[in-house]
C-alpha cells in the first residue's frame, strides 16, 4: 500500500468532518488539571496540543474556555509523541451538547460565531 492510499485509508474512517479551530482547554484528569489547546475539531473528537498526554484509552474531561465553558468527556484514541493526542468526545449534558454543535454550526459556516 503506497502512502497516498494509506492517507486516503485513514480519512475513510472519519465520522464527520473536521475544522481547524484554536481554543484553549482544561484537561481535568482526576485531581489534576492540565492545560492544552485545540488543533482541530469535530462531532466525533479532537486533536488536543499538550505538552503532558495521557495514554491510549485514558478517561478525561476537557473544559473548552469559549464564550462560555463547555465541558465534553473524552477518550484519547491516539497519542502524537511531542505533540499531543487524538480523543473521541461525548457530551452528557444537553446544554453542552447544544453549545458544542453550536461551534461545530459556526465552523461549518452555517451561522455566524458570535451567537455562542
Amino acid at each position: 500500500m503506497d502512502s497516498t492510499e494509506n492517507s486516503s485509508r485513514r480519512l475513510e474512517r472519519r465520522w464527520s468532518p473536521r475544522y481547524a479551530f484554536r481554543a484553549d482547554l482544561e484537561i481535568e484528569w482526576g485531581s489534576a488539571v492540565l492545560p492544552g489547546k485545540t488543533r482541530d475539531i469535530s462531532a466525533n473528537g479532537m486533536f488536543i496540543e499538550a505538552t503532558d498526554t495521557l495514554w491510549i484509552g485514558a478517561g478525561f474531561t476537557a473544559r473548552l474556555n469559549l464564550d462560555r465553558t463547555v465541558k465534553v468527556d473524552c477518550s484519547v484514541k491516539r497519542v502524537e509523541p511531542g505533540l499531543g493526542m487524538g480523543v473521541a468526545v461525548e457530551l452528557a449534558e444537553s446544554e453542552n451538547q447544544k453549545y458544542y454543535q453550536q461551534l461545530l454550526d459556526s465552523l461549518a459556516g452555517n451561522q455566524p460565531r458570535a451567537a455562542l
